[in-house]
């Protein structure tokens, strides 16, 4: 780590510091003030701006730490910065002169939710690799692709590990699709979201570092690695590969916040015109990695604008009568939830892809959609929307323990929103009904007239329809794009409040790792 320090631009220097700052971090000879103190006799902690010390008293300040904690935060900020920089090395060109498929690439790079989701521990763990690039002139011009998709069950020791990855190539044919055996004892395969059972890794000697190997010889060349959520995927592979496509980022929605990241099914829908599988059907590794470069192919394709409309996802009758649960704190027992939720019901768990989130969820099975929407009116706690704009509650409990916990309370779907557009659809058969009577009076009214006037008056009439007609088009064009640059703004707007608190919070998840890792070691 110290070479690592003695290597760092003065501004990855300043920026360490200022999280020491920040994070009131102490090394062996204080915080950065009492460092001064000791180290500068003549200027001492009146001199504190970092930016106006030397990197020599920069790097002597971090070389005071030597808590593990601590210095992979330093290094998280390294990682941080080296994106950065690849960042700049592939965004740095004109999008004229640019390939389609590095098109894509830039979109993903430059989105709000690259560094905080890309910034991978490669320092920090054993077994990452990360790939060589080369010649960055070849690699621009190169349009090769590949789609990855793994599959990883909860083992004992509460990590995650590989046990399933696919790769198809840009034709959708099967590059690798291999089982690894985890080597390690599987607490639960979660096969309803895996497809993965104990059966399947039966005899499996396939190891990660097989996979790893594989991987690079795909990738080398600078071959585009395409993915959904595609970060999952490379932490579960412990590889880091710079030029990406992640279909979670390239397709903006038409509403929502700018870091909604849409379901590959329901993108699917809206972009393919189809999901990925049946429902019911079991879950196929390979389906998900062809699906995202169908994705990205679709996109490549002239038409295919970049922001889509999303479906909302169907909703069974059986499903209504279900409340969901979701951000429960780990260390919250289900048997508080009759503390909050009113009525007789049953709690089904709901698997996570992600085994080592901090929270859970659940859904509350009630009867019938009745029994629970009344249980969703008797919650208490404020009212608010997903991103979905389906209603929820943010609820607070006391639990026994007397710690204080928050979660949210969700119903299935908007009935309001159901109801909204069944209205609508109603009224415009009315509106249509009505229009077509009106219509149908007003060319009687024409045809009688017409046989008791001239020709003349006839072509009169007509002509001042086709005028009419004409200045209504004008008239909505123009609104059209009244409504085109309102919600431009719109998306710009909450694009640069996204931007500006995604710094923030990269910090709060580092500084919530970091008081983990400590909890831990007491």
């Amino acid at each position: 780590m110290e070479e690592l320090f003695d290597t760092a631009e003065k501004k990855v220097l300043i920026e360490m510091v200022r999280m020491a700052q920040k994070q009131g971090m102490k090394g062996t000879k204080g915080d950065w003030k009492e460092f001064l103190g000791v180290h500068d006799k003549r200027h001492g902690a009146s001199l504190s701006d970092p930016t106006r010390r030397s990197n020599n008293v920069l790097v002597a300040f971090l070389k005071t730490f030597v808590k593990e904690d601590d210095l992979k935060l330093f290094a998280k900020v390294v990682q941080c910065h080296l994106k950065r920089d690849t960042v700049g090395q592939f965004t740095n060109i004109s999008p004229d002169d640019e390939i389609p498929e590095q098109g894509l690439v830039r979109l993903t790079l430059e989105h709000p939710l690259y560094l905080l989701d890309y910034s991978f521990p490669s320092n920090d763990e054993q077994g990452w690799v990360v790939t060589k690039l080369g010649n960055k002139s070849k690699i621009m011009r190169s349009n090769a692709m590949v789609a990855v998709d793994c599959e990883m069950v909860l083992c004992e020791d509460g990590t995650e590990s590989l046990v399933r990855v696919c790769v198809v190539d840009r034709n959708l044919q099967v590059k690798l699709d291999e089982f690894v055996n985890p080597y390690k004892a599987v607490a639960d395969y979660r096969t309803d979201i895996t497809g993965v059972s104990a059966r399947d890794l039966e005899g499996v000697t396939c190891s990660l570092a097989d996979v790893q190997k594989s991987m690079k010889k795909l990738l080398s060349n600078g071959t585009i690695l395409v993915g959904h959520s595609l970060n999952n995927d490379l932490r579960a592979l412990k590889l880091d590969h710079p030029r990406v496509i992640d279909t979670s980022l390239i397709f903006k929605c038409l509403v929502g916040p700018i870091n909604r990241r849409p379901s590959l099914n329901n993108l699917c829908k809206s972009v393919l015109g189809h999901g990925i599988r049946k429902k019911g059907a079991p879950h196929n590794c390979l389906d998900d990695a062809c699906a995202a470069m169908k994705l990205v192919l679709a996109k490549i394709e002239p038409g295919v604008d970049n922001a889509i409309p999303l479906l909302q996802e169907d909703v069974p009758n059986s499903e209504m009568a279900k409340l969901l649960l979701h951000r429960i704190p780990n260390n919250m027992p289900t048997e508080e939830l009759h503390k909050v939720i009113p009525g007789d019901f049953t709690i089904e768990l709901k698997p996570s892809r992600n085994v080592q989130e901090d929270t859970y969820s659940l859904f509350t099975i009630f009867k019938n959609s009745q029994e629970a929407h009344q249980a969703y009116e008797n919650v208490k706690g404020s009212q608010e929307k997903d991103s979905w704009g389906r209603p929820q509650k943010l609820v607070k409990l006391k639990l026994t323990t007397g710690m204080i916990v928050s979660f949210c309370v969700r119903k299935m779907a908007d009935d309001d929103c159901l109801g909204q557009i069944s209205s609508k659809k109603r009224a415009f058969q009315v509106e249509e009904t009505s229009g077509a009577s009106k219509k149908l009076k007003t060319n009687q009214k024409i045809e009688e007239d017409s046989s008791n006037q001239c020709y003349d008056h006839s072509e009169e009439i007509e002509r001042l329809k086709k005028e009419l007609s004409k200045r209504e088009m004008a008239d909505s064009d123009h609104c059209c794009d009244h409504l085109k640059e309102i919600e431009t703004m719109k998306q710009e707007l909450s694009k640069r409040d996204f931007q500006i608190t995604t710094q923030d919070k990269m910090i709060a998840d580092l500084k919530k790792r970091l008081n983990s890792g400590s909890g831990k070691r007491r």
